[in-house]
């Protein structure tokens, strides 16, 4: 597999001891077959390590123990009402931790692996930490389909919850360089596969027990992409009502105040551009939805580090994934 080398503190494999991992927290490893070596062993130790998926990096610990689903909780500082998505590299161990019905098969049968999350009832005995459920009675499951975080999981053979590996309500990271400057040594290891193809967290639908379901995060896959396969349109939900990752109101946030549908920048703003609206940096010059997902938030991450103290961003056509996109904006605007 293809990975870029922003590595540093390169080590071999063969320094990981029968104690557990010798790299020095916050270590940045090229993946190839070694450092996923090295990432399971972290891992199974009770470590986190962040991955890339098809989406934006993950940070990853064992969904089995309390104690390392407790570790991801205190590196991001998050909440601990807020839950988490558990990665599996199959339908098969999917439905280990979850019940199935005809409609989740469906759904994963036409998106997994991919950018679909599905909140589904736990199953009884169920192999989880509780505190991946946040106290709620489902469980919020992917299989995704980055070829890096499908080595991990089938290295480790362990259930992973990963959220995002930044802190919490910060930007979510596209690239390694932006894990380190979030977390820098409160994760123990970070898998460099370089920029994220799709750059914006996966789509979460609930399964309601009527029989209805419903988009509690929007993300790559669209409503009308899953109706299809469904063959029914989507039910209302209660959005104050906190059933899966990334529904707090204030959510991706740079840390400075912004300001959306801006056509041009006052002189104490950062403009991203959208389309004609040209900025200091562009989502998409050519106003295509899916590459300014791909970008949101390395752009996002450019504002942050701009000197300007504001940010401004173009208009975004709210249908199909620019749906998500506004999504994310309205969060980081909040």
């Amino acid at each position: 597999m293809e990975c870029s080398a922003i590595a540093h503190c390169i080590m071999s494999t063969t320094e990981i001891s029968g104690q557990g991992p010798a790299y020095p927290a916050g270590t940045i490893l090229a993946a190839d077959d070694a450092s996923i070596a090295a990432a399971a062993a972290v891992l199974a130790h009770g470590g986190t390590v962040a991955v890339p998926t098809e989406t934006v990096y993950g940070l990853a610990a064992r969904a089995d123990q309390d104690a390392s689903v407790a570790a991801i909780y205190r590196a991001k500082g998050r909440p601990d009402f807020n839950p988490l998505i558990v990665h599996v590299p199959d339908i098969a161990a999917a439905e280990r931790l979850a019940l199935f019905d005809d409609r989740a098969r469906l759904l994963a049968a036409a998106f997994w692996p991919g950018a679909l999350t599905l909140v589904l009832p736990r199953r009884e005995g169920a192999d989880l930490a509780a505190a991946v459920s946040a106290g709620l009675p489902t469980v919020a499951l992917r299989c995704p389909a980055h070829l890096v975080m499908q080595a991990v999981l089938r290295a480790c053979g362990l259930p992973l919850a990963a959220p995002s590996a930044n802190r919490s309500g910060a930007i979510s990271p596209t690239r390694a360089a932006h894990v380190a400057a979030s977390l820098g040594d409160r994760v123990d290891l970070v898998l460099d596969g370089g920029d994220t193809r799709q750059g914006i967290e996966s789509t979460i639908v609930g399964l309601r027990v009527d029989g209805g379901w419903a988009v509690l995060r929007p993300g790559p896959i669209t409503p009308e992409a899953i109706a299809a396969v469904l063959g029914m349109e989507a039910s209302d939900h209660d959005r104050a009502k906190i059933e899966a990752p990334g529904q707090l109101a204030s959510h991706y946030a740079p840390g400075k105040p912004v300001r959306l549908n801006a056509s041009e920048a006052a002189a104490d703003e950062f403009l991203i551009g959208f389309g004609h609206v040209a900025g200091d940096t562009t989502l998409s010059a050519t106003a295509d939805l899916a590459e300014a997902a791909a970008r949101l938030y390395a752009c996002l991450h450019a504002g942050a580090a701009d000197p300007r103290p504001r940010i401004a961003i173009a208009p975004i056509p709210d249908a199909g994934i620019g749906i998500a996109i506004n999504d994310r904006l309205r969060r980081a605007a909040a």
